[in-house]
């Protein structure tokens, strides 16, 4: 009998991000609260760059930028929010990340979560993805449902069935 796999990956797509940006970018230039602000977000290498003039438009940029996102399909737990910092001519920058792959200590909680359930599968951590493997599909459809139900803090995608 042959061997079923799937990967379970922690993905952004760049487009969706790049479209979600966009989509904020216009908002900002054409709200009335904007108008003679300095306020812009801009995009580079899954690095969000947010400036606004001051603590409440920096605030109003976070909540276009994730109402963009959630409306593009872009998880919010893949979004690492630095601390807001003074920069240039009196404004505030923050830096917000977009996690791709999953980190080694949150790959061995989803392994051990699986091993845990007493499923026939094998799960193994390669690189920034887990492999998990098994001769029945049944069992690798209860721990899709088992990672599904997991308070993970970053989002998850099952890919390459075979």
């Amino acid at each position: 009998m042959s061997e079923f796999s799937f990967d379970i990956v922690s993905k952004v797509d760049g487009q969706s991000l790049a479209d979600a940006i966009n989509q904020a970018q216009r908002e900002i230039a054409t709200r009335f609260d904007f108008k003679n602000s300095r306020s812009s977000i801009e995009l580079a290498d899954f690095t969000i760059t947010i400036i606004a003039d001051d603590e409440m438009k920096l605030r109003n940029v976070v909540d276009i930028m994730q109402n963009k996102c959630v409306k593009r399909g872009v998880s919010l737990k893949a979004l690492k929010y630095g601390k807001a910092e003074p920069a240039a001519g009196g404004t505030l920058r923050q830096i917000v990340t977009c996690a791709q792959g999953i980190e080694k200590d949150q790959a061995k909680k989803v392994v051990e979560a699986i091993k845990g359930a007493k499923l026939k599968v094998n799960s193994q951590i390669q690189d920034e993805q887990i492999r998990v493997s098994g001769k029945s599909k049944d069992d690798l459809q209860k721990a899709i449902a088992l990672v599904k139900a997991m308070a993970l803090d970053f989002p998850v995608q099952f890919v390459n069935y075979r």
